[in-house]
């Protein structure tokens, strides 16, 4: 099931007034460039898990999603988490052993969160306790956010300054 793109859309407008910590450390706002406009997009996405300079996320809606898409011809990015200042990042999309991996980890540490989104997925088997099908890691697509080092972003009141320019030109 497909959430209506208002709703999918609205925690945008936190992280754009500056409450995106609001919804914690399970969300990230991710800012791409689009494949074909070259504009910056935004996506809100719930994360899989945070270590210190490692965030992973997963396309519930597979290879349709546009961000994901969009991150398979430019890997490089901006993520905000929490009250966080915004960072630059390198995205890379895993394998699907690598990514079986990663969703078993979030099953195994949030098993009320996982049985709720099976249904609302699809995907019976993230309610199950059987090992988890590598198609799996095909179907739901895991990504790898690796942050820049340093305490922040040191170019992040400029929206797009870490990300190419579509004309191939330095910014």
């Amino acid at each position: 099931m497909r959430l209506p793109r208002s709703i999918a859309r609205a925690p945008i407008a936190l992280y754009r007034i500056g409450l995106g910590g609001l919804l914690g450390h399970r969300f990230v706002l991710l800012e791409h460039r689009g494949r074909r406009s070259g504009r910056i997009r935004q996506v809100v996405l719930e994360t899989l898990g945070i270590d210190t300079n490692v965030i992973h996320v997963v396309s519930g809606y597979g290879w349709s999603a546009q961000w994901l898409r969009n991150l398979s011809a430019d890997s490089r990015v901006r993520v905000t988490c929490g009250w966080s200042r915004p960072r630059g990042a390198r995205a890379q999309i895993l394998g699907p052993v690598d990514a079986v991996a990663v969703l078993e980890d979030y099953r195994q540490r949030h098993r009320l969160a996982a049985r709720a989104l099976a249904p609302a997925l699809g995907l019976p088997q993230l309610a199950s306790d059987a090992p988890l099908p590598v198609e799996l890691g095909e179907r739901l697509p895991v990504v790898r956010l690796t942050l820049r080092s340093g305490s922040h972003d040191r170019t992040a009141h400029h929206a797009d300054s870490h990300l190419p320019r579509p004309d191939g030109a330095a910014g």
